[in-house]
């Protein structure tokens, strides 16, 4: 998997921006007995022994976890760290990595043996979660959960379905869940995680309107590359730039125009749902499909025309955002979750969305807005129960918001009825959330929306522009995040990885290059024998059997 698909979990911080915040030691397990014993006394706490915050003495868990790439890399300079070491008297050994690094180091530490007592945010596959559960690396949660972590399971009680989510076939939970939950169907945040942006400023100088057909977008793309829009007298214009292959920002929305959204990789708790639609029930891979075809074909005539920003098929997220941010500007459209993040505050007032083209099928992104690819404690911790009852701080909601995006002071402030907000000094959230969130822990529902923090501006905008402007032509299927079974998941792991690398790798080329009929009869024929028939059935079966258990 290539480095930029690592990388998902933290930009989607850079998602959605939203608030709430932390109420220091009165968390629920404040009302907890004390007694526990801790890491430094020497022994293990006993199981049905509660554990009261703050400790009476201090202890420290070993922990890895991913960084984003604009936080600092000792996560004990941030404020959050600060506060939970306050609240708790647990000193946290971090060992972060960027993001972009993690699975290929994480994997490494686990086939070292070099275990933390707790992967935080973890992120772990479906199929690493089984297998680390079987053979022993990371333990069971189940008991943990009932005993020492009330504010999760207060969750759970409430809300079965999450508690469902990060339930393995074998009846165990072997992470944690995570995320945020802000709308709901087609009309949740991230139904379609891909707006395209145009700079309207040089629509209105070249006397153009916005585009409603895919040919008008491309004698637009023709304009912003020939007629010298930004007035420097250089060929320097960039008509359009996007991130291949990655989860937000993929070229993949506008195969909508030819029927067949594609969909690339998702973030980690649904690694497993690229290329796949769903319509009527029928599970159907996208690139195989003849729309598809179209599509590449069509971007291939634009590379060669000259109005594809090539370092499209290789650049990081982070390069991108330095693109929209030129002195001189030449940037003249990009897909992306928010314009803000790529041209900063300063122009993205004239980057509006183009609407969907006219009988264009939108993306509604797979999987789910929470994930189970939240903290996994290993076989090391030396105080499971201690390990659990540190991470149950973080699913009090007020203490989730400043985890996931940053403390009260930098992130939140509280408004007059009590409720938190985003601070309005913020001016770019998307970075400035990187470097002041811890990133992967808590769950924050739609209720918590509700009662404690309302999205801010930005999300709120984003929630009515996928109801507005999307969902009217959005897919009315999705592929679910489903937890397959044992025997399931050794196919996929068998058969996708080879499927996925070639597809990927194909449609960059087809992009690049085009392709002809006797190439994509080739291309068909080298997928099939990959055995993407028997993939296939695997994924319809999971769909078929998630369609059962909802009746």
């Amino acid at each position: 998997m290539n480095k930029k698909a690592a990388g998902l979990l933290a930009v989607m911080m850079a998602v959605s921006v939203f608030a709430t915040a932390c109420n220091g030691n009165n968390d629920s397990n404040s009302n907890a007995n004390a007694g526990a014993k801790t890491e430094n006394s020497g022994s293990q706490a006993d199981d049905n022994a509660s554990i009261q915050f703050p400790l009476k003495e201090k202890t420290t868990l070993k922990v890895v976890a991913r960084r984003a790439p604009l936080a600092p890399s000792d996560y004990n300079e941030m404020t959050m760290a600060k506060k939970l070491e306050e609240m708790s008297n647990v000193h946290i050994d971090w060992n972060t990595i960027v993001e972009t690094d993690y699975n290929e180091k994480k994997n490494l530490l686990i086939a070292s043996g070099d275990l933390p007592e707790m992967f935080f945010g973890a992120g772990f596959t479906d199929t690493e979660l089984m297998k680390y559960g079987k053979d022993g690396t990371i333990i069971p949660l189940n008991d943990l959960i009932d005993k020492h972590m009330p504010n999760l399971k207060a969750l759970f009680d409430k809300r079965p379905d999450i508690k469902a989510e990060v339930t393995a076939p074998d009846g165990n939970i072997y992470s944690l869940p995570a995320g945020e939950e802000l709308g709901t169907g087609q009309e949740e945040i991230g139904a379609n995680p891909d707006f395209l942006y145009i700079n309207e400023d040089w629509l209105k100088k070249l006397g153009l309107s916005m585009p409603t057909t895919l040919q008008e977008y491309h004698d637009v793309l023709v304009a912003f590359k020939t007629k010298d829009p930004n007035g420097n007298g250089k060929a320097d214009e960039i008509p359009l730039s996007f991130v291949n292959a990655f989860w937000t920002g993929d070229i993949g929305y506008l195969f909508g125009a030819f029927g067949v959204p594609d969909k690339t990789y998702q973030p980690a708790n649904n690694a497993y749902a690229e290329h796949l639609n769903v319509d009527n029930g029928k599970v159907s891979y996208a690139a195989i499909q003849d729309g598809y075809k179209d599509a590449v074909r069509e971007i291939a005539k634009w590379v060669g025309e000259g109005l594809v920003d090539q370092e499209s098929f290789t650049q990081e997220y982070t390069q991108y955002y330095a693109k929209g941010k030129t002195e001189q500007e030449t940037l003249g459209s990009f897909l992306w979750w928010d314009h803000t993040d790529v041209v900063g505050p300063e122009r993205d007032k004239h980057y509006p969305i183009v609407p969907p083209f006219k009988d264009m099928v939108v993306k509604w992104n797979n999987g789910s807005a929470l994930s189970r690819g939240g903290s996994v404690i290993t076989k090391e911790a030396k105080n499971p129960a201690l390990v659990a009852a540190w991470l149950d701080l973080i699913y009090k909601p007020e203490t989730t918001a400043e985890v996931r995006w940053g403390p009260v002071g930098e992130w939140f402030e509280k408004s007059a009825d009590g409720k938190l907000v985003q601070k309005s000094d913020i001016s770019n959230p998307g970075e400035f959330r990187q470097k002041v969130s811890l990133g992967g822990g808590g769950v924050f529902t739609g209720e918590d929306f509700e009662k404690i923090a309302p999205p801010e501006a930005r999300a709120q905008q984003r929630l009515d522009d996928i109801k507005n402007i999307f969902v009217p032509q959005m897919q009315k299927e999705k592929y679910p995040n489903i937890f397959f079974t044992e025997e399931e998941l050794k196919t996929i792991d068998k058969l996708k990885p080879e499927i996925q690398t070639y597809t990927n790798s194909m449609r960059a080329k087809f992009m690049l290059k085009g392709v002809s009929d006797s190439e994509w009869s080739d291309y068909l024929a080298s997928l099939k024998n990959m055995g993407l028939d028997d993939l296939m059935k695997v994924y319809q079966d999971g769909y078929d059997r998630y369609l059962a258990a909802l009746k």
